[in-house]
């Protein structure tokens, strides 16, 4: 007979070491490559954090911008909301006033109404006296008939301005959710930049930041002295509003720029400009895509101080152009309110406050 040999049955705790073990092997193999090599991250040049940094800082100013306009529509959805607000509440009162009238005279009308006239009328003291009230009563009833309708016409118009204030609230609710996400994606790409500087050395951030120092000093002078030179066509700002706008941008260089922020002391790009021409006595939109809008379009060739210029495809960065080739803005979160030529960034067009 032959023999049948039973299976050799395997422990739980081996299947376990096996597990692990091919588990730290897949671990060591991702993480050496299949060559057997580590990959660690590379380690970038100042240079390359620099360039990545600046990218994105430039879509966090995109970003930026939409949180401005998102919050510019949050603010006029709201004083929308409060205006119908006020006017329902107005229209309540009325309302509640025309129907205490009413319900006094529907009172009235059911105390005395189980009379008929003639039985009244004879059973009054002053027969004289009834039928001259029984005409104002008539009267008063033609009046209380108009009343009903105001009644009901209010009541229409109140449920009218509930309906738009409820639209209203939900615009008001779609552009604060906008406004998160915006904030969210500025803060994530903020936030990405302070990560990579901080791989920098202390010298190697001082370095850079000292670059676009002097960059900044050399065309704030430059800027200055040509605003200052006499009989230049080219640095003659088209009008006075266009002056106290420059004016006021030099006043505020070295202020720190911080996103979503209109002055004083603080700015982002477009905010430095409505609050320059502010200053001058025009009110300009928030947004860079708005304020590209909010005069007449004009040519490179053809910019004075007081100009506004705008940059990059999506029209996300402006500056203030203060002649000579050079403007004022504000750059991003690692540089101050400054100088700079209007070449260091893609140049998208130019406007003219009217």
């Amino acid at each position: 007979m032959a023999a049948h040999r039973k299976p050799r049955q395997r422990s739980a705790h081996g299947t376990k070491a096996r597990t692990a073990a091919t588990i730290a092997l897949a671990g060591a193999a991702t993480a050496t490559g299949l060559d057997g090599t580590g990959h660690a991250e590379p380690q970038l040049t100042p240079g390359q954090v620099k360039a990545k940094v600046d990218q994105l800082y430039q879509e966090a100013e995109v970003a930026t911008e939409k949180y401005n306009g998102a919050k510019e529509q949050a603010r006029a959805a709201q004083q929308r909301l409060g205006t119908l607000q006020d006017e329902a509440a107005r229209k309540e009162d009325r309302l509640n006033s025309a129907r205490d009238a009413l319900g006094s005279y529907a009172a009235a009308q059911y105390r005395e109404g189980g009379l008929d006239p003639a039985l009244r009328l004879a059973l009054s003291d002053d027969p004289d006296q009834y039928l001259d009230g029984a005409a104002f009563a008539e009267r008063v009833g033609d009046r209380q008939t108009a009343a009903v309708a105001r009644v009901r016409r209010q009541l229409r118009e109140i449920e009218q301005l509930r309906g738009a204030a409820r639209v209203e609230l939900a615009s008001l609710q779609s552009r604060q959710a906008e406004l998160n996400r915006h904030k969210k994606t500025v803060t994530g790409k903020l936030g990405e930049a302070r990560q990579l500087l901080s791989r920098l050395t202390a010298e190697e951030r001082a370095r850079l930041a000292q670059g676009g120092t002097d960059r900044a000093s050399r065309a704030s002078t430059t800027g200055r002295d040509a605003l200052q030179a006499p009989g230049s066509a080219t640095t003659t700002a088209p009008n006075s509003r266009a002056a106290a706008a420059v004016s006021y941008a030099y006043q505020k260089l070295g202020s720190p720029y911080v996103w979503g922020a209109t002055g004083p002391n603080a700015f982002d790009c477009s905010g430095l400009i409505q609050a320059a021409y502010r200053s001058a006595g025009v009110s300009l939109p928030r947004t860079t895509y708005a304020q590209i809008d909010a005069g007449r379009r004009v040519s490179r060739s053809e910019l004075l101080p007081g100009d506004l210029v705008f940059f990059y495809s999506g029209i996300s960065h402006v500056g203030l152009y203060v002649g000579n080739g050079q403007m004022i803005h504000a750059p991003n979160p690692s540089a101050p309110v400054r100088v700079a030529p209007i070449d260091e960034m893609p140049f998208a067009g130019a406007t003219r406050v009217v």
